[in-house]
């Protein structure tokens, strides 16, 4: 029977260590931006709905208080049914999860008067500690004939929490 050489082992060890080096700090990336998925996607089906919205009717509809309204807390939930049935979430075709799926994130929805102007926003705890993950996005209807616009990019506050 063949022993490995002191050598061989070294190697050996130098080589799962190098690869765990690499693979663990990626996966632990891979791990957070998946748990802050569910509120980019959301505000994102807000704001194309949000816009739709005001092309069709010259305005954004009115607001809509965080939904749920306070985030879950260190774990995932489930939304009792008709939490998403007031009338700027029916307007708007818009569920923060689908029906029965578990979610870590309220929504809402701060329109100025007029409707010329919102806020969208995403929170969460994910970690249950009181620290809230906020996210934003904004959008203008120019005055006019004038198409909806989103401001550029997303605005993040305590992404880590």
């Amino acid at each position: 029977m063949r022993h490995f050489t002191p050598v061989e082992l070294a190697m050996a060890f130098a080589l799962g260590g190098s690869t765990l080096a690499v693979a663990v700090p990626a996966f632990c990336r891979e791990l957070h931006g998946s748990r802050l998925v569910e509120a980019t996607e959301g505000l994102t089906r807000l704001n194309t709905a949000a816009v739709a919205y005001a092309a069709a009717n010259a305005r954004f509809p009115d607001s809509a208080p965080l939904t749920p309204a306070t985030p879950p807390r260190g774990a995932k939930e489930v939304d009792p049914p008709g939490m998403w049935d007031g009338p700027t979430w029916k307007a708007l075709g818009f569920r923060g999860s689908e029906e029965g799926v578990p979610h870590a994130f309220s929504f809402s929805f701060t329109s100025a008067p007029g409707g010329t102007s919102f806020v969208a926003q995403a929170r969460g705890d994910l970690d249950g500690d009181g620290t809230f993950s906020t996210f934003e996005t904004r959008g203008t209807k120019p005055p006019g004939d004038q198409a909806p616009e989103l401001a550029p990019g997303i605005y993040v506050e305590a992404e880590l929490e």
